[in-house]
């Protein structure tokens, strides 16, 4: 069947290139969102064409069939060519009821620096559709004629495919424009390829790639699948161990912490013997050198039975990627410590994690209600930091620790109350993990 006018919406940079490849056999009908030359700005002359053709971002395709429903004709045949196309065709399943129009989903798999002086071979997927058997044939002879290379699939094979062929693609181009990759004076013809990946997919616009990402039902799962290929291939370069010697495990607290406690509870439930313990006193320390391979093993707090989940802990989980080997619990006490040669009168401040403050609540507004109740930051936020800290006089005497009876103990610290949490089964959850 003949045609003598197309429409085209969208004039960018793929509708230009959709106009080069029409323009020597059809009438065309030009409308875009800003001002063209020898363009329409009446919606009713768009579409006085049986073929309308959508050269528009992605995201904005379901709304302009929305508004141009009305426009929308039992003659109408209406060719999308996004580089998605689950989500056009279900945007015209949504819209075209009723109107009688039908639809064809095209994907060019290429773009404006593709195309030179010629059309041959390149690749156009088409996806039948609505389509009746008579404009199908005629397409499909015209795109062949023009030189295109013509792949029919469904929408659905095709999101599959170019989840990875142009998704992945753009990711990659994006990803060595985000670490600055740039051509040096010994490129090889590998470095030379990804560049020409880099600089093709970065021309594109940031819309495009967002809407490649986000319109493709089956990008997530590649870039996610991505991921664990970079932390495979990146755990492979790490030592099998941090040192030969011994298994490394680094826990969130110093020594005297309850996450020593809890390290010592696993190790002997676990039999282990040769193992040396690193004291990282944060969960993000722990993960990052778990990362790093520092750590064969890192251990934290992850929730409390009083207290709830620790928020640290949380806040650094969601940085960085591990696998979970075990979680246990153990029952936690908390007592109240001073520095050597401070007595109760000159206490002012209890300082603590802002988990144990939150164990001991109830019981220290009751019985020191008085003194003010801090936490430290970084490294400080760990109780044994805070107890060796006093202990070298390093924190004013004005501060009393709460924490493990241990740390008396060990720092030389005067007790002043034992058993100050809120609940006699106070138990803290622990969590061992590895590298993925």
């Amino acid at each position: 069947m003949p045609q003598k006018k197309v429409s085209i919406i969208g004039f960018g940079r793929f509708g230009k290139v959709l106009y080069k490849l029409l323009k020597d056999d059809f009438d065309i009908i030009l409308y875009d969102k800003k001002p063209i030359k020898s363009g329409v700005k009446n919606l009713k002359q768009v579409y006085e064409s049986n073929v309308v053709f959508y050269a528009i971002p992605i995201e904005d395709f379901e709304g302009i069939i929305t508004s141009h429903k009305k426009y929308f004709r039992s003659e109408h045949l209406l060719i999308d060519v996004l580089s998605v196309k689950m989500h056009p065709k279900k945007v015209f399943e949504k819209y075209l009821a009723g109107t009688g129009a039908k639809a064809l989903l095209t994907h060019p798999m290429f773009g404006p620096d593709s195309v030179q002086d010629s059309f041959k071979n390149l690749p156009l997927i088409i996806d039948k559709f609505t389509t009746d058997k008579i404009r199908y044939n005629f397409w499909k002879n015209y795109f062949k004629k023009k030189g295109l290379k013509i792949i029919e699939m469904s929408a659905e094979q095709h999101d599959k495919f170019a989840a990875k062929s142009q998704g992945l693609t753009h990711f990659i181009g994006r990803l060595l424009d985000d670490y600055g990759f740039k051509p040096t004076t010994i490129d090889s013809l590998g470095a030379k390829t990804l560049l020409k990946v880099k600089d093709q997919t970065c021309n594109d616009t940031w819309q495009l790639f967002t809407n490649l990402q986000h319109f493709n039902p089956y990008t997530k799962q590649m870039r996610i699948r991505l991921g664990a290929a970079y932390d495979r291939l990146f755990n492979k370069l790490l030592p099998r161990q941090a040192n030969p010697d011994f298994v490394t495990y680094g826990i969130q607290g110093g020594k005297g912490s309850f996450n020593e406690e809890a390290v010592m509870h696993y190790l002997a439930h676990a039999g282990a013997k040769k193992y040396k313990i690193k004291y990282l006193y944060t969960a993000e320390n722990v993960l990052r050198a778990l990362n790093a391979g520092e750590i064969d093993f890192g251990q934290f707090a992850i929730q409390n039975s009083v207290g709830g989940v620790v928020d640290e802990t949380v806040s650094a989980m969601a940085k960085y990627k591990f696998k979970i080997t075990e979680q246990f619990e153990i029952k936690i006490s908390h007592t109240l410590m001073i520095r050597p040669g401070a007595t109760f009168s000159d206490i002012t401040t209890i300082m603590s994690h802002p988990q144990a403050l939150a164990q001991c609540k109830k019981t220290l507004a009751k019985k020191y209600g008085k003194l003010k109740q801090a936490s430290g930051h970084k490294e400080l936020i760990d109780q044994a930091q805070v107890a060796r800290r006093l202990s070298e006089k390093r924190l004013p005497k004005n501060i009393a620790v709460l924490g493990s009876r241990i740390l008396a103990d060990i720092y030389g610290l005067k007790i002043i109350e034992e058993n100050l949490q809120d609940a006699k089964e106070n138990y803290t959850s622990f969590m061992m993990v590895e590298r993925i």
